[in-house]
């Protein structure tokens, strides 16, 4: 099953955090941090301006994102979770 988003909307694979912190403590499942970082799966054609044309998308696939911690909605490909976001839920691109 492939999702293709529409309009504005950007599919993303959430990056989970590490289990363990730097000095070396393992963190139990209730600890962790809903994640707030992903890579782009897929993007929508952009937004339909009013001239008709479609406005370009900031992110393309393969970048990775940071977005709120309850934005987007989940879905579930092949066993995995993943999110739909509108491109205005995305808060920045993480570079380098």
């Amino acid at each position: 099953m492939a999702v293709k988003p529409l309009e504005d909307r950007v599919l993303v694979k959430p990056v989970e955090a590490e289990s363990m912190t730097e000095s070396g403590i393992y963190l139990p499942e209730a600890a962790k941090e809903k994640p707030v970082k992903g890579k782009v799966v897929a993007v929508g054609p952009g937004k339909r301006l009013d001239n008709g044309k479609r406005a370009d998308l900031s992110v393309k696939k393969g970048d990775t994102v940071v977005y709120g911690k309850y934005a987007g909605t989940e879905v579930e490909i092949k066993g995995d979770k993943h999110l739909i976001l509108r491109e205005t839920e995305l808060l920045g691109i993480i570079v380098g």
